[in-house]
């Protein structure tokens, strides 16, 4: 069976956001599942996803802090700034981290580790909503 829907996020302020619950509460088919595989894909190329730690909220701030140290604004170097300070660094961090996510599915539940969560990962200063494609596969 396969099973595809876009997703759309609200508008999320610069940093490392836990959107879990955002997601599965748009896939209520999700239970239809014995086994499978969920893609989560973002249509953005200055936002990202990932998987990381769902309970500490200091986990999700040390990744804006590390990440702005390790692609900083305002480079001389960078050539594409017409869109602002944070947009050339929001398209090298959004390839670093990357566009999309693949879990497992098993008895209509993602086989996740406890500790762990989806992320979006907002890279600009003032972005708007940001658009998922999500794709069930499996039976």
């Amino acid at each position: 069976m396969w099973l595809q829907k876009e997703v759309v996020l609200c508008a999320y302020r610069r940093g490392f956001h836990l959107i879990s619950h955002e997601v599965l509460k748009e896939l209520p088919e999700l239970y239809e599942f014995r086994i499978g595989m969920l893609n989560i894909f973002i249509k953005h190329t200055s936002a990202s996803l990932t998987i990381n730690e769902n309970a500490d909220p200091s986990v999700r701030e040390d990744f804006e802090s590390y990440f702005n140290h390790f692609v900083p604004e305002n480079e001389v170097y960078y050539q594409h700034v017409d869109e602002g300070s944070d947009d050339m660094p929001a398209h090298l961090k959004s390839s670093i981290l990357g566009s999309s996510l693949n879990i497992p599915i098993t008895e209509g539940r993602l086989n996740m580790g406890i500790w762990q969560g989806i992320y979006l990962c907002e890279h600009r200063n003032h972005a708007s909503g940001r658009r998922l494609v999500v794709t069930l596969n499996g039976e």
